[in-house]
């Protein structure tokens, strides 16, 4: 008689992200915001108690600013950021203050069913404000005007 055996391995982890240039220095995306090309991101775990560093994997960003990181392993009692290590577009390499990292969850025991784990974009800031970013900021305005025109 056979009996069959469940696999022990289990898929790796696929981490997908995007890096970002903010032509207007407001640490969020907007119309005008591009997709940095070789950029270099660094997936790192700490120990929870420890707070040591116990993985890290640096990867490049392809030529639409995404990049992908395979993890193999399981970091249950870790806690793991996708973090902004260098940009090489000169005008555009000062990490953006709160969006320069962005959690990721590693391990099989929260409820999330695939192995994918979409990260949050992650942005460097240009060394000046764009011209376009004034009309973006007051269309932003009179969004926010109108929103609450209908509270009122």
């Amino acid at each position: 008689m056979l009996v069959a055996i469940p696999s022990l391995t289990m898929n790796p982890f696929i981490v997908k992200g995007r890096v970002y240039c903010d032509p207007c220095r407001l640490g969020f995306e907007t119309p005008i915001t591009t997709y940095i090309p070789g950029a270099v991101v660094i997936l790192q775990c700490k120990d929870k108690i420890t707070n040591k560093i116990v993985y890290k994997k640096l990867v490049s960003t392809d030529s639409s600013g995404s990049y992908t990181i395979t993890v193999d392993a399981f970091h249950e009692n870790q806690i793991c950021d996708a973090k902004l290590v260098t940009s090489p577009v000169h005008h555009c390499n000062e990490p953006t203050p709160g969006r320069d990292q962005s959690p990721v969850i590693l391990n099989r025991q929260n409820g999330i069913i695939t192995d994918h784990r979409f990260v949050n974009n992650i942005g460097f800031i240009t060394k000046e404000v764009a011209s376009g970013c004034a009309q973006i900021l007051r269309q932003y305005q009179e969004f926010n005007n109108d929103e609450n025109e209908l509270y009122q």
